[in-house]
């Protein structure tokens, strides 16, 4: 089985990486939404790629062609092997669903955030649900932040919930948007609703004395 190649980037597409091993030996290897982009930006250097290998096809026909999927870390990789596990996500759409950092998806799965999770590619309410019901304690291992963000988030009531994941959809990272919110509803005065939420995050963020 092929674990790993490194070798110079010949070529990279939204789905692909053409990679040169020397020798007159060209791989092309699957790679996530999320690392086609970086791997673009390393046009012609060398790059190491932590790969699955895996036979695409259906046997009974006779049909089958070896694929080799590659990440830029092993972790990565391992997260992949998890979310791939979950019933209707294949290889193809589980590449396809990577379009942000894996850091962050894991986050939006260990704290349950369903709409965050639809908004990836090939995700849909109902395999949002199914994600977050088989995969949510199994994720926080690869969440944005460890342990001690997955168990702070997921004190948070459904509003400052909410608040999180719009500010994540608006650009935010996750553990930036899980700072502001927390920051937000320490007053005395707690906001009692998503959009006083919001207002408090922004009217902190502009007063310059949050650290945002």
């Amino acid at each position: 089985m092929i674990a790993r190649i490194a070798g110079r980037i010949e070529e990279v597409t939204d789905t692909t990486a053409l990679i040169d091993l020397g020798g007159g030996l060209w791989y092309e290897v699957l790679v996530p939404a999320v690392d086609a982009q970086r791997l673009k930006n390393r046009a012609d250097r060398e790059v190491v790629l932590y790969t699955i290998h895996y036979v695409e096809g259906d046997p009974a026909r006779g049909a089958q062609t070896p694929r080799l999927v590659g990440f830029l870390s092993q972790t990565d990789r391992e997260f992949f092997r998890l979310l791939t596990k979950v019933k209707g996500l294949g290889i193809r759409k589980g590449l396809k669903a990577l379009a942000r950092d894996v850091g962050e998806i894991a986050s939006a799965i260990a704290h349950g955030d369903e709409l965050f999770l639809t908004h990836l590619p090939e995700i849909g309410k109902k395999t949002a649900q199914t994600i977050i019901a088989e995969l949510r304690e199994k994720a926080a291992e690869f969440a944005t932040g460890g342990a001690a963000a997955v168990a702070a988030a997921c004190s948070l009531n459904e509003p400052a919930a909410q608040a999180v994941a719009i500010l994540v959809q608006l650009g935010e990272k996750r553990a930036d948007a899980l700072a502001m919110v927390q920051r937000a509803t320490a007053a005395e005065d707690v906001p009692e609703t998503t959009e006083a939420i919001l207002q408090q995050v922004y009217r902190l963020r502009g007063s310059g004395g949050t650290g945002f």
